[in-house]
């Protein structure tokens, strides 16, 4: 689902990773860091998506939002997992979003 976000400027958070093949518990983890997320201040949406290569963008009203939750207890210790357990690698990129655009097919037949 594409994320409903307020007029620019906010921030982007992008993590991408390429996961380990011991991933027990993974999708438990990121289901319960989505919920975790979505209750902090300043959090505005995610999107996500995974195959061999996984991007997941949350996006927030500042700088200091981002920062907050990167030092949440509960993500500390899923960051700490994804560092010893489920991820081969991973990048992080904060972008500050300045402009964003939109397009809906109102027209097109739901399948």
């Amino acid at each position: 689902m594409i994320a409903k976000t307020p007029p620019p400027p906010y921030y982007a958070v992008i993590f991408t990773s390429l996961r380990a093949e011991d991933d027990d518990e993974y999708e438990k983890m990121a289901i319960e860091m989505l919920e975790l997320a979505s209750k902090q201040k300043g959090f505005l949406g995610v999107e996500s998506a995974r195959d061999a290569l996984g991007i997941t963008v949350s996006y927030w009203s500042s700088l200091m939002d981002i920062q907050n939750w990167k030092q949440n207890t509960q993500h500390l210790t899923a960051q700490r997992n994804g560092k010893e357990k489920w991820y081969q690698a991973y990048k992080v990129r904060i972008v500050k979003v300045e402009r964003d655009y939109d397009f809906r097919n109102r027209n097109r037949k739901k399948i």
